[in-house]
């Protein structure tokens, strides 16, 4: 799915960064979390660590948001190990 497109002519600036992706204010802080959970343990972490921190940082207006992007994410992955599972099954469901 594209980006729409907007009612405006574009300018050199909006040309350069229309391929940028647009981080939410979860995944900044996920990985902020990552860095700081790597430099802090060394010796290893859990994943949910990462997400326990940046999620508990989020200011509450971001909240909802941080919870749909994972709520999508692991939608996702269901849906990625179906059809893999189909796949590996000769296209059974």
């Amino acid at each position: 799915m594209s980006a729409p497109t907007p009612d405006y002519p574009l300018d050199e600036f909006d040309r350069i960064t229309a391929t940028v992706p647009m981080l939410s204010a979860f995944r900044v802080l996920w990985n902020w979390a990552e860095e700081l959970l790597q430099d802090s343990h060394p010796e290893g972490f859990k994943p949910e660590e990462i997400g326990r921190t940046a999620f508990d940082c989020l200011p509450e207006a971001e909240r909802e948001a941080a919870m749909d992007e994972l709520f999508y994410a692991f939608w996702e992955r269901t849906v990625e190990a179906r059809e893999r599972r189909a796949a590996q099954a000769g296209g059974e469901r």
